[in-house]
């Protein structure tokens, strides 16, 4: 059961902490072809505080740093548009070439039929990689401030040493507060490469879940950045038994008693471009699947995996339960990636009309 702080002395709904970087996305063409590039916003742990913000109406703030120079201040109005709070962000001197401190930039190609996305990150020496214990004042945050659910995950933990321990520091003081804190495993193995790979992610995974409320993840997440094993899923990942998962998530809780509810996405990626897509929920003891779209037709895949958190934490914020909980998350997912960009163009009514099962046909 989630006792979730009321909305009464709490200045936000949500609050994630990670980094926001730059997205620049060729498009229809490839990133190593193209002449020019469209400009977003995302994070892993930013986009669900997005999502709860322009598609839920949440009140919603980021915890990150950015370098104090024109690229900066072009994310920081990404970030306004978004309707985020920048009153957490943490401006840093720039040095004048990047040397110490910069923008993190990711190159994401959204892939077509049988060529798959590609995602290239270019995010060394970034501000929020160099994050640390002692920068944010939690206390504040979360006892003055009040803050109702704190979120966060495996990409900023990856970014560094001291960006683990800070995730470490913030769960710790938002536990104190009685705030809700959900994790995104959100394994990349890129980002893992360099630093110890599988084993590292393990390691430092499993350092922070003890303190979790809410854990989220994909089939890879529980197994790469885990370490548990989902049993009749192939290397491909293509054979998805949700009967398979619901034996893993119960593991997971029975290894995590701190866990009040664990969630996971299924994903079938037959092409880039076409899906299989639904969700499970593990709560108060039951397990909760929404719809199973077959053949989901795909523009972007990128931020589906965190619209689905934006849609889930709405609904238990919001006291929907958890049937409900899931079926928004998916929905909210499944619409994410219907249009270009880590982040949602999705609204509220929109999402509660496909989990009507409401059809295609032109609104107007």
């Amino acid at each position: 059961m989630l006792k979730i702080r009321p909305e009464q002395g709490c200045r936000y709904d949500i609050l994630s902490l990670g980094e926001v970087m730059i997205r620049l996305d060729p498009g229809e063409e490839r990133i190593h072809t193209t002449r020019h590039f469209r400009v977003w916003e995302g994070g892993g742990e930013y986009n669900v505080a997005r999502g709860l913000r322009r598609c839920f109406g949440k009140r919603a703030a980021v915890v990150t740093a950015i370098p104090d120079n024109p690229v900066g201040r072009l994310l920081e109005d990404l970030i306004l548009q978004g309707g985020v709070s920048t009153e957490y962000i943490r401006w840093v001197p720039f040095d004048g070439v990047g040397r110490r401190v910069r923008v993190g930039l990711n190159f994401t190609e959204r892939g077509f039929g049988v060529r798959a996305a590609v995602g290239c990150s270019d995010r060394g020496h970034s501000a929020a990689s160099q994050m640390k214990r002692g920068d944010v004042d939690w206390d504040l945050v979360f006892g003055r401030h009040g803050i109702r659910w704190f979120h966060t995950g495996g990409i900023f933990a990856a970014l560094s040493p001291t960006t683990s321990e800070l995730i470490i520091e913030a769960v710790t003081a938002a536990r104190r507060y009685g705030t809700i804190v959900s994790y995104d495993l959100n394994y990349r193995p890129s980002l893992w490469k360099d630093i110890g790979g599988k084993e590292k992610a393990i390691e430092v995974n499993r350092s922070i879940v003890p303190l979790v409320d809410v854990l989220l993840g994909n089939e890879e997440d529980f197994s790469a950045a885990l370490g548990f094993k989902v049993e009749g899923l192939d290397e491909s990942c293509s054979s998805l038994d949700p009967a398979n998962f619901k034996k893993m998530m119960s593991e997971v809780v029975k290894v995590y008693p701190n866990i009040k509810a664990v969630a996971t996405t299924l994903r079938n990626a037959k092409t880039a471009t076409r899906n299989d897509w639904g969700a499970i929920l593990y709560m108060d003891g039951q397990f909760y699947q929404s719809r199973l779209w077959q053949d989901l037709e795909i523009l972007d895949r990128v931020g589906g995996g965190d619209s689905f958190a934006s849609g889930l934490i709405y609904a238990l914020l919001e006291d929907k339960g958890p049937d409900e909980a899931v079926e928004y998350g998916a929905a909210h997912g499944a619409l994410a990636m219907t249009t270009p960009g880590d982040t949602t163009m999705a609204t509220l009514a929109e999402v509660e009309r496909v989990m009507k099962g409401g059809t295609a046909r032109i609104s107007r």
